[in-house]
């Protein structure tokens, strides 16, 4: 009895020790005063402490309060910063007010540059859109070029579609969101990253390592969420049109109408084509795909900020076609003959989802939420005489709730989630049909002593049909030692069915022999992916001459328990098998942020990759993936004129290390490459002309240093050859790439 009324305190200690007072208030938009809708994300704090919180989706803010508290630091991107003193408790309701023309250079450059948290517990930061338009940023597989976090490059040599990877992994090992639901995965895996317009996108939050428990158990290397533009804050309408010099041409519009004081209604619409072929490097095959997207969202959002309610409903339709090959194939004579080697890949998508929220209005910081989405994604394609079809019908639902144990020091999150997916694959001649159902709750508690100290903790509990009962644990640390400097580390689990063809679609881009060494588990014969993530990482804040910069630094390791090797250092086969030993990813960025003068910012980062597997022929280091890479941006713009006329510049440099590439000494000598890719260097620059707040114009350029890999294909003299092989890529295929555009809107 003593043990147990012991145990007690202990854990009533927190509660007692940190009961407190909240001061709460509203923060709103001086151009929708009288519709009282709050602004989300304003940063809120004490003077001259470290207690601070941020609003939620209705405005509302809840902050730890003490009678020393008298002045409040009310603080938003591209407003004024202002000071509220505070004489009680009594909630506030205040106003925010548009930047004045002397300080918006200083926010508007911070807000180009990517937004990392000093006060979350996890290491993620926030690339806003802004950030996102330094780059002609043609779909959300293009948003990354000016972000050092993420590693960008192409797939194959047929289809010009750019992978990305985070701590060396490719992106299968993230969990890719849109606004917190799974969205590429499964079918969409190849493809899924260039089905976003990048004009579509409001902002990206990149976590690096172990996600959170509430978002699922498939993230092993971290996670990337994008948020899409809202209805009731993106212009009433928008107008891009872009076209380059490689034969692509783009138009997205946006059209947003309220329909009621709380419905806000928007229509987006993007189209891409590229109908001219290029072969600048004269081995026969398109250097770019001839291409068709039509992509359609219908997007509602309802908003009721007294009540505390907010809803988005999402409806979308997307058409993709692409077609490469031999510059001679004609579909529709060419289809199935071995007289050119052609390919198509068709895709259908649609998509719907739904999201309710409520806060509680007296309780701002106790709320809940519902998030059901459903997807149907259709892929008829064929590789020459190889066929690939695939068809993915996805349910997602998950049910949130978010409160407090004593005060707001203490916080949980706790929730049901439910999905279910259903493939029907057909490769070649054989079919691969799964149903895959999974059931699972989590709990996730985070502490923050608002001074130096937080940790979030969370472990989800999932059935799954063919995975079957497991947990996944997840822990962050915050830490910081002085004003100025904080440190973070993270370690969790990550577990997931490997979709092995839909992963990698370039092995049908070949005359490689697909095996599958059968080892009794429950998807293709084989055993889900399971690993561990931990990482460490450092960020400091420095003033130099009271210009602003930031470094920081972070090694992340993944250590993988079992893993689907995709063995390619056979050059007539690709082998899936079961991991036998050991696989790890090592992967450690020092990176620098400083803004040179007014206007002029620079980045730059080093990172370093050891990625290493245990394959049936010894250990080797993963095939075209750089051991070492630089990278650094250097950006400038004007001050912003009374009619909002304004230059943009911005260059971004790469350097990317030697590789090493899949063995092809087997190969006759005319068909073989060297153990390692030379290193090289890539250049992309834009200029912007800002000539109003309606109106602009942007040319740029891609690879200017015009780098281009001399074998992208293996043997395209005899494409239907046991040696033809389009799946080496380590380097751009096309070539230097100049683009322009034009943006236009009606705020």
């Amino acid at each position: 009895m003593k043990k147990y009324f012991t145990g007690s305190i202990l854990m009533l200690l927190p509660l007692m020790l940190f009961s407190q007072k909240e001061f709460r208030g509203m923060i709103m938009d001086q151009n929708n005063p009288k519709d009282q809708l709050g602004v989300y994300g304003v940063n809120v704090r004490w003077l001259d402490t470290n207690v601070g919180t941020t609003t939620n989706e209705k405005g509302w803010f809840s902050i730890p309060y003490k009678s020393t508290y008298t002045k409040l630091i009310v603080s938003y991107i591209g407003y004024q910063t202002d000071t509220i003193r505070i004489r009680s408790l009594a909630p506030i309701h205040h106003v925010l007010t548009e930047t004045t023309e002397t300080t918006e250079v200083v926010i508007r450059s911070r807000k180009r540059a990517t937004q990392k948290s000093f006060f979350a517990t996890t290491n993620v930061f926030t690339v806003n859109s802004d950030e996102l338009l330094k780059a002609a940023c043609c779909n959300l597989a293009e948003s990354f070029e000016t972000n050092p976090s993420i590693d960008v490059s192409f797939s194959d040599a047929l289809t010009g579609t750019k992978q990305i990877r985070m701590l060396g992994l490719t992106s299968p090992y993230l969990l890719i969101s849109q606004e917190n639901i799974p969205s590429v995965r499964g079918a969409a895996q190849a493809f899924g990253l260039t089905f976003t317009p990048g004009t579509w996108v409001e902002s990206i939050q990149i976590t690096k390592g172990a996600g959170s428990v509430v978002n699922g158990y498939e993230s092993i290397s971290g996670q990337i969420n994008a948020e899409l533009v809202k209805p009731f804050s993106d212009n009433p309408f928008f107008f891009n049109a872009y076209t380059s010099l490689n034969g692509r041409i783009e138009v997205n519009t946006h059209i947003n109408q309220r329909v009621s004081e709380k419905w806000q209604t928007g229509g987006y619409v993007h189209g891409n084509y590229r109908g001219q072929k290029f072969d600048n490097n004269k081995d026969n095959f398109l250097d770019a795909p001839l291409a068709n997207q039509i992509n359609v969202m219908n997007r509602w959002q309802y908003t009721d900020a007294e009540k505390g309610w907010v809803s988005f409903i999402n409806v979308r339709y997307l058409n993709d076609e692409k077609q490469t090959g031999e510059m001679n194939f004609n579909p529709d004579i060419d289809k199935g003959t071995t007289r050119f080697w052609g390919s198509e890949i068709d895709t259908q998508r649609f998509e719907t989802s739904a999201k309710v929220g409520y806060v509680f209005p007296e309780i701002p910081y106790q709320s809940f939420g519902f998030q059901l989405a459903y997807s149907n994604h259709q892929q008829d394609s064929y590789f020459g005489l190889n066929r690939y079809d695939i068809q993915h019908e996805s349910v997602y639902s998950n049910l949130l709730f978010n409160s407090i144990i004593g005060d707001t020091r203490n916080k949980f999150k706790t929730g049901i989630s439910f999905t279910f997916d259903r493939y029907d694959e057909l490769v070649n001649t054989t079919n691969y049909d799964r149903k895959e159902k999974s059931v699972g709750a989590f709990f996730e508690y985070g502490f923050d002593n608002l001074e130096d100290f937080s940790f979030t903790a969370g472990l989800r509990v999932d059935s799954h049909n063919l995975l079957g009962n497991f947990i996944t644990p997840r822990l962050h640390l915050r830490y910081a030692p002085w004003e100025d400097g904080v440190f973070r580390a993270s370690a969790g689990r990550g577990k997931r069915s490997a979709n092995i063809f839909a992963e990698n679609q370039q092995l049908f881009a070949s005359s490689r022999q697909i095996n599958i060494d059968n080892s009794g588990g429950n998807i293709y014969g084989l055993n889900p992916e399971i690993a561990w993530n931990y990482g460490i990482s450092y960020l400091h804040k420095f003033k130099i001459f009271e210009n602003k910069g930031d470094l920081s630094f972070d090694f992340y390791r993944t250590d993988f328990n079992n893993q689907i090797v995709v063995d390619w250092e056979n050059p007539q086969a690709i082998s899936f098998y079961d991991l036998k030993g050991e696989s790890i990813a090592n992967s450690f960025q020092l990176e620098l942020n400083f803004d040179l003068a007014e206007g002029l910012s620079f980045r730059s980062a080093y990172k370093y990759f050891d990625i290493s597997t245990d394959y049936k022929n010894g250990n080797l280091q993963k095939p075209i993936q750089p051991k070492n890479r630089f990278f650094a941006n250097l950006s400038y713009e004007t001050v912003e004129s009374e009619k909002g006329s304004q230059w943009k510049f911005d260059l971004t440099f790469n350097q990317i290390g030697k590789q090493r590439l899949p063995d092809t000494s087997r190969n006759p000598t005319a068909y073989q490459l060297a153990e390692f890719s030379k290193a090289y260097q890539l250049l992309n620059s834009q200029i912007t002309r800002v000539f109003s707040n309606q109106f602009e114009i942007y040319f740029g350029g891609e690879n200017l240093t015009n780098v281009q890999q001399k074998k992208p294909i293996l043997a395209s003299d005899a494409p239907f050859g046991v040696h033809f092989d389009t799946t080496i890529v380590y380097a751009p295929v096309f070539g230097r790439a100049l683009y322009a555009g034009i943006r236009y809107k009606i705020q």
